[in-house]
């Protein structure tokens, strides 16, 4: 290896991981105990160390540039090598501690990660979990998350992905509302029923469609964000 193609300080690369990966220089300052105006200082070092404008401000927080996206995959991975460093240095090395992130839709986090989260509690004790309850799709490229579990394919070629298990999905309604709206005896009868969707719903939408349906955007006039909060008014 050529050591002297190495032309930059450590202790600023850290500083600039994990300025990334908290959002902002004050809540990585914190993390670091250090000062905001050391830590800053330590990042605009590196920037002219390096050449590269890293990040650019955006309200009152920090979004990497492309150059900073580049880059702060690779001085991840220093990280990561420094902490084995550290834990086989103080011989730790097969313990497994530290924080994991995980965001599943609502209904996923409150049916059925409690279980698993569970069992995973009791095996590794040193595990932090943080649940991220949310319908969106986290960029894990930026560290929002560690792992997402969604329903659909990701489509960044960066992130490793693996298929879990097929899941059946149903419609439902109330007895009240069947009864309103008369005898079904084919999907092409419920054209004129109402439907409640979700925040974005032309995916399930045109998944509905595949199945034999003939509905449009008007078969939806009420559309929710948060589907427990669509559970509970299926039910009304």
């Amino acid at each position: 290896m050529d050591w002297r193609s190495v032309k930059f300080d450590w202790n600023r690369a850290r500083a600039f991981l994990v300025t990334a990966e908290e959002g902002s220089l004050s809540a990585a300052a914190r993390s670091l105990g250090m000062t905001q105006p050391t830590l800053g200082r330590q990042v605009s070092a590196l920037e002219v160390e390096l050449g590269v404008a890293l990040f650019e401000r955006m309200g009152r927080g920090l979004e990497l540039t492309p150059s900073g996206l580049e880059l702060v995959e690779h001085v991840r991975a220093m990280g990561k090598a420094a902490s084995r460093v550290s834990l086989t240095a103080s011989g730790r090395s097969q313990s497994i501690e530290g924080t994991v992130c995980i965001t599943a839709t609502e209904v996923a986090s409150a049916f059925v990660l409690p279980p698993i989260i569970a069992r995973l509690r009791r095996a590794e004790p040193g595990i932090r979990v943080e649940v991220v309850a949310s319908n969106s799709v986290r960029d894990l490229r930026r560290r929002e998350a560690d792992i997402a579990l969604r329903s659909v394919r990701p489509s960044d070629p960066d992130l490793i992905a693996r298929k879990l298990r097929d899941e059946t999905a149903c419609l439902y309604a109330t007895e009240n509302y069947l009864a309103r709206i008369g005898d079904l005896r084919s999907p092409e009868d419920l054209s004129e029923a109402e439907f409640l969707g979700f925040e974005d719903n032309q995916i399930f939408l045109d998944g509905l469609n595949a199945l034999g349906l003939n509905l449009t955007a008007r078969n939806f006039p009420v559309l929710f964000g948060n589907k427990l909060v669509l559970w509970v008014m299926v039910n009304l």
